[in-house]
């Protein structure tokens, strides 16, 4: 069996609230909300893929901090894994696949449409941001 294909996912926090992110593309995911991220290319480290994604798809600098415990299958061959990730400069932008960004507060997190891929992630992440708070 060959290994998956590490997704990385950023539960990107800034002045306590988590950055969610609209998909623009492709259609089957339109208008669902993820967290920001993408795939690590060969000889990449996740936490080096992380910081990349969020510079190509929003524009700002990071850093990642703590990995989320879990992984999570996104569609076969594929698994999400993520890290908690701070904001170090810049301003997310909607560059690439997305169309809009929400800062989601503890009590706003469930107020979006998350894939359902994401969910359990999104769980494990606010769960480490907020405590028992987002879950």
């Amino acid at each position: 069996m060959t290994e998956p294909i590490v997704v990385v996912g950023a539960a990107l926090l800034s002045g306590g609230r988590l950055l969610a992110a609209r998909r623009s593309a492709p259609p089957e995911l339109a208008g669902r909300w993820e967290l920001p991220g993408g795939k690590v290319e060969p000889g990449e480290a996740p936490e080096q893929a992380l910081v990349r994604e969020l510079r190509e798809e929003l524009g700002v600098e990071a850093k990642s901090a703590e990995r989320v415990p879990g992984e999570w299958p996104v569609r076969p061959g594929y698994v999400l894994r993520v890290w908690i990730a701070h904001l170090l400069s810049g301003e997310p932008r909607p560059l690439e696949d997305h169309d809009e960004l929400r800062w989601l507060s503890v009590d706003e997190v469930w107020d979006v449409e998350w894939l359902e891929a994401d969910v359990p992630a999104v769980m494990e992440a606010a769960r480490v941001a907020w405590g028992n708070a987002g879950a």
